[in-house]
């Protein structure tokens, strides 16, 4: 019987890169509060990402929680946000205390239309929550120009876009933050982890009283903060994860390829592709079918040879039964957002997949 295949795959360094990594850890046994992994990988992502201030955290969605206690928002405001993405975009609007409105998305990409924002803009209406979707950058220009336009805050939820660049320009530099997660899915991991990217100085004391009970010094506790502190453990693996992951991403790229040369142009069959001028990371490869049927028959037959592919995102968010009942779910007008949920399938892409098992991927997704 043939090994399963898992949607993903988390890159790893060799062990004894990790092991030497972390060997200083056994003589200081600091192994939280800042130490100096924690130092030393924050300089190193900022220096990668070439953003000004990259703020670690224990996870992405805690950072993303941090990032819009720390713009500040009206309470009780309005967040427009996608309904296509991870439960964990809309529950951090949630959890702050902001009622998430729900924008539909472009069907070539699955990422935020910015034509249909001024319809949902309201006198209640603070900020805007875009997801780079699968790493398919959102049309920035567009967004962030109607933010200027009305004073409204733009935060990324960058979760998927690690790397990526747009026009030359990494995206983290867009908006007013953007956050990532370095969770054990994703291109880059530090297998559980995240960080806000700013070139706002004047968010990084919100964001570091956030993670850190708002202690400032031994004597001082300043603010009402949380615990989101990245350990040295996660900041020794994103530094060594860190070394690798460009030929992580050129080997998700070369599956891309190989997938698109198999399976595009073939029936009813339609990759969602980022824009041109997005330079791309491989994180997700989503295939759209014709319609929900033909999905779900492409991964039950995938599921009996053992091969795990996701229907990534199903459902929507607002159809979730945690929001049963609520408002601002029970409205949403999202025809296109729901079409591609009910369609999409994304298939296995790490680095170290064998182009081999992407050719058996193919036959299955085909038919055979």
């Amino acid at each position: 019987m043939k090994e399963e295949v898992f949607v993903t795959r988390t890159a790893l360094p060799s062990f004894e890169e990790f092991c030497e990594q972390i060997r200083p850890l056994w003589d200081s046994r600091i192994l939280t509060n800042m130490g100096a992994q924690h130092e030393t990988f924050r300089s190193a992502l900022e220096r990668f990402l070439d953003i000004p201030h990259a703020v670690p955290f224990t996870n992405g969605h805690l950072a993303l929680e941090a990032a819009l206690a720390a713009l500040r928002l009206p309470a009780g405001g309005e967040v427009i946000t996608t309904p296509f993405t991870f439960v964990s975009t809309v529950h951090a609007i949630v959890r702050s205390g902001f009622r998430p409105v729900f924008c539909d998305v472009l069907e070539a990409d699955g990422t935020l239309d910015p034509a249909l924002l001024e319809r949902l803009l309201t006198e209640r209406t603070a900020a805007i929550l875009p997801v780079h979707v699968y790493g398919n950058v959102c049309d920035v220009e567009r967004i962030d120009f109607f933010a200027r336009r009305h004073g409204l805050k733009v935060l990324y939820d960058a979760a998927h876009a690690f790397g990526v660049r747009f026009g030359g320009e990494g995206v983290m530099r867009f908006g007013d933050a953007s956050v990532l997660s370095f969770h054990a899915t994703k291109v880059f991991s530090t297998v559980e982890g995240g960080a806000v990217c700013t070139a706002d100085e004047s968010l990084l004391l919100p964001l570091e009283d956030a993670k850190n009970f708002g202690i400032r010094d031994e004597e001082h506790c300043a603010a009402v903060g949380g615990n989101a502190k990245m350990g040295e453990l996660q900041a020794a693996m994103g530094l060594c994860n860190l070394r690798h992951v460009g030929q992580e991403i050129s080997a998700r790229l070369a599956h891309v390829a190989h997938y698109r040369a198999r399976l595009d142009g073939r029936g009813a069959l339609r990759h969602l592709a980022p824009r041109p001028g997005v330079e791309h990371n491989g994180a997700y490869f989503p295939l759209v079918f014709e319609d929900r049927a033909a999905r779900d028959a492409a991964y039950g037959r995938l599921l009996e040879k053992g091969i795990r592919a996701r229907k990534y995102f199903y459902p929507l968010v607002p159809d979730l039964e945690c929001y049963a009942g609520a408002p601002f779910a029970a409205g949403a007008d999202v025809p296109v957002a729901r079409r591609l949920s009910e369609g999409v399938l994304c298939l296995p892409l790490y680095g170290d997949l064998d182009p081999d098992t992407v050719d058996r991927i193919c036959d299955c997704v085909l038919g055979g």
